[in-house]
């Protein structure tokens, strides 16, 4: 019976054990399920979100590092942007060299001349500003020596002003002054002088050469000035030119010296001069207008052409020029074509003061104070 107890409180041991093991091992197995809601402790979330702050830590360097990628691509970007911005840019200038283009043929078809490109080469190399001030130095040089300078035709109104200057053609001012005095007592008004008779003018016009067709043109702007103007001279160039016989030389002519309207003077003196001097290489009078017009006010115009006129009459001459004689000298490219010794160059003045006569029979006070005479009457010598 003991034996039994015995063996039968080993078993119940043993089972008991078994059963504590058992539970034991169950323990074990159900301890990750409990893990999970131990995660939602404050300490476990402070370490959850410490591992937040560096993972995203760690994502910023990767940020940074991708930077560098993206440089190129905008570098690449902001390029082509230049580049679009410059092909439109040079899409939008393009026109401008067309513009260049046509305004020179405007003020070509507009402009007798190219002053621009007449006085722009010079043979030295002179730059336009410094033509222009060579230039403009000359004319107050000329001033100077020249104070009393005036138009050289004797006239006491427009309208013989503009027959005296149609008669000066191809013959000298100091000839149609020993001649129109005759003329002007005889027909003293356009219409006394449209009534002419031909052969009659024609005879005292005889001295200045040339007379039949002076004849027709002075009783030809006569008629013209009595049946489109009334009997007066027009104060306009376009009006002037119409008349018989007027150019542009005359037109500015009477408009300077009559009506006080700036005027370039090209006759043949002027002509010679400006090309010495080397304000254009032009040949045509048109053309010698505007290039010269081009370097002076105008203002200057017409006192310019008196200047010009009258050192060109006087000293600059056509075949030996008194250079040793010249008030403008170190300003002349041309100095020594003519006599350079000052007293053989002296030698060489004409109409000019210390006594000679000028040009006209009743010249201004300024020039006879100056020490000029009155050129003598016709015949007289």
């Amino acid at each position: 019976m003991g034996e039994q107890i015995s063996d039968g409180g080993r078993e119940t041991a043993k089972a008991a054990k078994t059963a504590a093991a058992g539970g034991s091992a169950s323990a074990k197995k159900a301890a990750p399920a409990r893990k999970t809601p131990a995660r939602k402790t404050p300490a476990k979330k402070a370490t959850a979100q410490k591992a937040t702050a560096q993972k995203a830590t760690a994502k910023k360097p990767a940020a940074k590092k991708a930077a560098p990628a993206r440089g190129p691509a905008a570098k690449q970007a902001s390029a082509r942007k230049a580049a679009a911005a410059k092909s439109s840019a040079a899409l939008k200038k393009a026109p401008a060299p067309r513009k260049q283009v046509v305004a020179p043929k405007k003020a070509t078809a507009s402009v007798p001349a190219a002053p621009a490109k007449t006085v722009a080469a010079h043979p030295q190399g002179e730059s336009r500003t410094a033509l222009v001030r060579r230039a403009r130095r000359i004319n107050r040089e000329l001033a100077e020596v020249y104070p009393y300078a005036h138009p050289e035709l004797d006239f006491e109104n427009p309208f013989q002003l503009v027959v005296a200057t149609v008669l000066s053609a191809q013959t000298t001012d100091l000839r149609v002054n020993q001649t129109t005095p005759a003329l002007f007592a005889k027909y003293p008004t356009p219409e006394d002088l449209a009534a002419a008779d031909p052969e009659e003018v024609e005879e005292i016009l005889r001295p200045t050469g040339f007379f039949r067709a002076k004849t027709k043109s002075v009783i030809g702007l006569s008629k013209a000035l009595v049946e489109q103007f009334g009997g007066e001279v027009p104060g306009r160039l376009e009006d002037l030119v119409k008349l018989p016989g007027v150019g542009r030389k005359t037109a500015f002519v009477v408009l300077g010296n009559a009506f006080g309207r700036p005027g370039i003077t090209v006759d043949t003196h002027f002509q010679r001069l400006v090309r010495r001097w080397k304000w254009t290489d032009e040949t045509d009078p048109d053309k010698i207008e505007a290039a010269v017009g081009a370097l002076f006010p105008k203002s200057d115009w017409t006192d310019l052409s008196h200047h010009v006129i009258w050192h060109g009459r006087r000293i600059c001459h056509a075949r030996k020029p008194a250079c040793g004689a010249c008030p403008i000298a170190p300003l002349c490219p041309a100095y020594g074509e003519g006599e350079t010794d000052p007293e053989k160059a002296e030698k060489l003045l004409k109409y000019e003061k210390a006594g000679r006569p000028g040009q006209r029979l009743m010249p201004p006070q300024a020039y006879l104070d100056a020490g000029g005479r009155a050129a003598p009457p016709l015949g007289a010598g």
